[in-house]
């Protein structure tokens, strides 16, 4: 999963979201770095996801549509694509209105950077300024993400332009997306009662 769908599946406070992020900057945490119980029970959280993600059979089903040149990135396409497709879909999910929903996620990530390592409050003040997550409203903008992406990379990579296959491969995304993000959901529910 991408930022978008990390956080739409944390606890609604701002430890928890800046642990669902965090997942995706661990090797930036220092060990002297004090995080409070849930920031890493969020940490947790976006590790869960990522398992439960990487191994369902769909997901990996879903992974074959990608060309031999992008195979090796499929999965952070899928991962990017399902952010579009969390916002399509997103009244099937949750009562409260997305802007809403992004506007608190800002909120608590500009009152938080403090909990940050250092490279985590440089991308997330940056996904702050510029508005990422309404750059998923539209294909084109997870294009212009994965380009981006690419770009980030330090080694010559053939994630730019995967924005065409995603295009191709629309339809069954969007099926597939629509069969697991339930699922995925209702685990992570379960997980979040059991702790």
């Amino acid at each position: 999963m991408n930022y978008l769908a990390h956080v739409f599946l944390s606890q609604p406070t701002a430890h928890s979201v800046v642990g669902n992020l965090m997942g995706d900057f661990r090797k930036h945490i220092k060990p002297d770095l004090y995080l409070p119980r849930d920031v890493v029970k969020g940490i947790e959280n976006h590790m869960q996801v990522d398992r439960f993600t990487d191994t369902d059979p769909r997901i990996i089903d879903l992974k074959s549509l990608f060309s031999k040149k992008r195979r090796r990135f499929a999965g952070i396409i899928i991962d990017v694509s399902f952010d579009y497709f969390l916002i399509k879909h997103w009244r099937r999910y949750s009562h409260q209105h997305p802007d809403e929903f992004i506007a608190a996620v800002y909120n608590h990530l500009r009152n938080s950077s403090h909990l940050m390592p250092a490279e985590m409050a440089r991308v997330t003040g940056l996904m702050v300024k510029n508005d990422w997550f309404s750059t998923y409203e539209t294909m084109e903008g997870i294009g212009f993400a994965l380009d981006r992406m690419s770009a980030r990379i330090r080694f010559e990579n053939s994630l730019k332009g995967s924005g065409e296959e995603l295009l191709e491969n629309y339809q069954s995304l969007e099926n597939g997306f629509v069969e697991f993000f339930p699922r995925l959901k209702e685990h992570i529910e379960i997980s979040h009662i059991e702790r």
